[in-house]
């Protein structure tokens, strides 16, 4: 055998609220493809967002824009299991699924330099860590900030950068934007935009 041939998969976790999906998520799923050479990147919407006060748009409208923004991604699949579970999404518990899955596979754990400073915060951090390379993209500043959560200090844990422009964008701002009528064609998608559009997401009257 072939050391290509035995090299494991490598999968990569994507996950966030897309609410809605925009420009930047689309950078950084291609670049974390590219850049951490993976087979595979899955897309996870959460469910219930633990650390979200407002509430989320429906799970139906944040799945179809997510299928929307990242169709052209190479080696990209939208996976709904986390909207689908019930009580509070935990990151941990979809990679622990990910592991039963593909027991044989490298895994990654996409996230925004902004995520990974609270990563600490997260459920059971110590688990994700033994559980997927964490993988820290730098979308919104120059350099990279110091992670207060070293991954590299839990035993098998390890991370690494995704090289990224800064791109910023929020969710926040493209909600306020057309909540005031204003466009929002240059922060997402085009069929994202029409969407949210066609469905009258995001409006106040």
């Amino acid at each position: 055998m072939s050391a290509a041939a035995a090299a494991p998969r490598r999968i990569g976790m994507f996950g966030g609220a897309f609410d809605p999906p925009h420009l930047a998520h689309v950078a950084l799923a291609r670049a974390a493809v590219e850049q951490l050479a993976l087979d595979e990147l899955r897309v996870f919407p959460t469910g219930q967002a633990w650390h979200k006060a407002r509430a989320l748009s429906a799970n139906a409208d944040r799945l179809a824009m997510s299928r929307i923004a990242f169709a052209d991604v190479p080696r990209t699949v939208v996976d709904a299991r986390e909207l689908e579970r019930s009580g509070p999404t935990y990151t941990v518990d979809t990679l622990r699924e990910l592991r039963r899955e593909h027991p044989q596979a490298e895994l990654l754990l996409v996230i925004g330099a902004d995520q990974a400073e609270s990563l600490h915060l997260w459920h059971d951090s110590a688990e994700i860590a033994r559980l997927a390379t964490i993988a820290i993209a730098e979308r919104a500043r120059p350099a990279m900030a110091p992670v207060p959560f070293d991954a590299s200090q839990v035993p098998g844990g390890h991370w690494r950068p995704v090289e990224l422009p800064p791109m910023p964008v929020s969710a926040t701002e493209i909600r306020a934007r057309v909540a005031r009528a204003e466009g929002i064609a240059h922060l997402v998608p085009d069929g994202v935009a029409r969407y949210i559009d066609q469905n009258h997401l995001y409006r106040t009257t």
